[in-house]
């Protein structure tokens, strides 16, 4: 039986009762003719606010052309977006997070108001993606998301440069070692347009994440921002959103859990973002497919690191564009049976028929033979441990560290330890904690690119280690251990950590470990006191209160229904 394309919006649009409804369409432009048609809901994160998401009003404009081209009925709506490089190391990056559940929850409104017959989702900074991602999984109409692209990198005397090397070179500055007029010149070319961060930081790693996962098309991320070939992307993916509500293929078909271990794969394959871990676990629990974070670390432990990508890397995205895109990194792992390629791709077809298409540049350094790669095993690893039993991320790429103990040097958040890193209080050897920074602790579970990049910047990248309830920015690189559960503010281990205790990491045996006797943990954690809460009123009140574990997936659950 044929899919009924207009399986939703007749519910709005038809009959006599709803001439009311059909009135006030009419008085914005929208004829019989366009209300006969399936109605498309296009979802904008545009902004004015940041680059990353700053040409998407261009952007929706294409796609909408190609959803009245396949003989839809585009109806744009709004949603927010926040810069996690804008607000970083500010009071404003707690709600960068949080933004990832308020853009879910205002694509469902609008979806459920609207009763939109499919969705097409423009996104391009950190949270707008899985942001997306959950708001379409929620409404399961068909639909896909689009990445707006990432910026062009800079030109800082005659090197390619990200944002990355702003970060970085803060650190450089407090020590002494780069002048005001330096990092002034840096600052004035890192970002010259619009587009999302360079590297293989989160937007780009979630970007990616959703094409593996089967969420976006299949070599729609690779363009930069501002190719005329994101124009025509977007153009195909307004006519393929068509085609998909008639085909009648949604999401929950798509996902499996065969699909979410393909998007581990190309994250671990390309030195991605510990964030995705807190994403895809966020979009699992969203459509009920059971994944853990362990999953993660047997998935990395298979596959190896073939795309040398910043921050860790020489390359940054447009780099990969030019070699082969993301159609060539999921068919080197196709051919060595790292990838499913039988899962399917909004197009219907399969992803590996999507990538037997892939086109590799002659001569590309950036996508190493599977026999040549840049590490036998993936990009991150989930460590556990007396300080993390409910698990913690750290990224294996960027540093060479397996083993390191030294003394904790603990902060309850990142101000105060920015401001040791600066001072220049932090040694080598040390482990810095920063914690009650978690999802409900902060709240808002902010990412640590100032410390982390200061702390490079300073020289210390190699020689000391972080571990944090907070989170990392996909440019962060060293030896860090994220996402630390249970936080401090819900009486985790690392709630307990004195000044000067000893902590171990061990990679290769996955453990975080407090150096002192269980005895003494047990009694510190009976003596430990919640501090109250930051917020009393307003969303980051509601979030604190409503908030799972960072070992979750960090989602938000109604209260007596988690």
């Amino acid at each position: 039986m044929p899919f009924d394309v207009r399986h939703r919006s007749r519910h709005l649009i038809d009959g006599p009762s709803r001439a009311p409804a059909r009135s006030y369409f009419k008085a914005i432009g929208f004829d019989d003719e366009a209300l006969q048609r399936p109605i498309i809901g296009i979802a904008n994160t545009w902004i004015e606010a940041m680059p990353c998401n700053y040409h998407l009003r261009d952007l929706a404009e294409h796609a909408k052309a190609g959803i009245r081209a396949a003989g839809g009925t585009p109806m744009e709506f709004n949603t927010i977006a926040v810069s996690d490089g804008i607000t970083m190391g500010t009071e404003g990056m707690k709600t960068s997070l949080v933004s990832r559940e308020v853009i879910a929850d205002s694509i469902e409104l609008m979806g459920r108001a609207y009763y939109f017959d499919a969705l097409l989702c423009l996104s391009a900074c950190d949270k707008t993606i899985p942001g997306c991602a959950m708001g379409l999984i929620r409404l399961d109409v068909p639909g896909l998301v689009l990445y707006g692209g990432s910026i062009a990198p800079g030109k800082f005397r005659g090197k390619d440069v990200t944002i990355q090397d702003v970060f970085e070179a803060v650190g450089a500055h407090a020590r002494g070692t780069l002048s005001d007029a330096d990092l002034k010149e840096l600052e004035d070319v890192a970002c010259p347009g619009p587009g999302a961060c360079g590297g293989q930081f989160t937007a780009n790693t979630m970007a990616l994440a959703l094409e593996f996962l089967g969420l976006s098309p299949m070599g729609s991320a690779s363009p930069p921002a501002t190719d005329d070939r994101k124009r025509q992307a977007a153009f195909e993916a307004g006519k393929l959103v068509v085609d998909q509500l008639r085909r009648g293929l949604l999401p929950k078909q798509i996902l499996t859990r065969l699909a979410f271990e393909n998007a581990i794969a190309g994250v671990a394959a390309t030195g991605g973002s510990t964030n995705a871990v807190l994403h895809l676990l966020a979009l699992a629990r969203e459509c009920g497919i059971p994944l853990s974070i362990d999953d993660f670390d047997s998935v990395c432990e298979r596959t190896p690191v073939l795309a040398d990508l910043k921050p860790a890397g020489r390359f940054v995205a447009t780099d990969l564009d030019r070699a082969g895109g993301t159609r060539l990194v999921a068919s080197r792992l196709i051919a060595a049976g790292k990838l499913d390629g039988s899962q399917l791709t909004p197009t219907g077809r399969t992803l590996a028929e999507e990538t037997a298409t892939a086109v590799e540049a002659p001569g590309q350094e950036v996508v190493h033979p599977i026999d040549k790669p840049l590490k036998p095993t993936g990009g991150l690893a989930i460590l556990r441990g007396n300080l993390a039993p409910e698990g913690c991320v750290v990224k294996l790429v960027g540093h060479e560290r397996y083993v390191h103990e030294g003394p904790a040097r603990v902060f309850d958040g990142e101000e105060a330890a920015m401001a040791a890193v600066t001072a220049g209080t932090i040694q080598p050897g040390d482990v810095v904690v920063i914690r009650y920074e978690g999802p409900a602790g902060g709240p808002g579970m902010r990412e640590m690119l100032g410390v982390t990049a200061a702390l490079v910047g300073a020289g210390l990248g190699d020689s000391v280690a972080l571990l944090t309830d907070g989170r990392f920015s996909g440019a962060t690189r060293g030896l860090m251990a994220g996402h630390v559960a249970p936080e401090a503010q819900r009486g985790g281990p690392i709630a307990i950590v004195h000044e000067g205790d000893r902590i171990r990491f061990d990679i290769k045996a996955r453990r975080l470990d407090l150096l002192i006797d269980q005895a003494e943990i047990d009694r510190r954690l009976r003596a430990w006191i919640a501090p109250p809460p930051r917020y009393r009123t307003g969303v980051l009140a509601k979030y604190a209160a409503l908030v799972s574990s960072a070992s979750e997936g960090a989602i938000t659950r109604p209260v007596g229904l988690g």
